[in-house]
């Protein structure tokens, strides 16, 4: 079992625990906010752990790596349309952003392109969900 989906549930177990014990003191609001945030950190965590492994197995499957993107751009629309939060619905445009400027530099032959717009947005989705 690798790592990565073990992380994936640690944060996901954490935000959702978050969001029950701040319900009785925030409210409707925050608890949404909660949600969204699990919804959020769940799907880029996955992603973001796919796009690595996509890479890493381009030579055996390159066209994966355009499957894996073309999955996280249809997460990211649906999280967009579901919270409403600006701050999330910035960090999840960013990571859109970060996803093209992937599909940009493999469609231009980089074989080990950068990830760090993708991990920034990622980790800018902690900042905001931390209570």
């Amino acid at each position: 079992m690798s790592a990565v989906p073990t992380r994936r549930r640690r944060i996901t177990l954490a935000l959702a625990a978050t969001a029950v014990l701040a319900l009785p003191l925030t409210g409707c609001g925050a608890l949404d906010k909660a949600l969204d945030c699990v919804k959020t950190a769940d799907a880029i965590a996955g992603s973001v752990n796919d796009l690595q492994q996509a890479i890493s197995n381009a030579g055996d499957n390159p066209l994966q790596i355009d499957e894996t993107l073309n999955d996280i751009d249809n997460k990211l629309d649906k999280l967009g349309d579901q919270t409403d939060n600006a701050d999330l619905g910035k960090a999840v445009d960013d990571l859109g952003k970060g996803v093209d400027n992937v599909r940009t530099s493999v469609k231009n032959g980089d074989s080990a392109p950068d990830l760090t717009p993708l991990t920034d947005a990622a980790s800018e989705i902690g900042k905001i969900c931390t209570p």
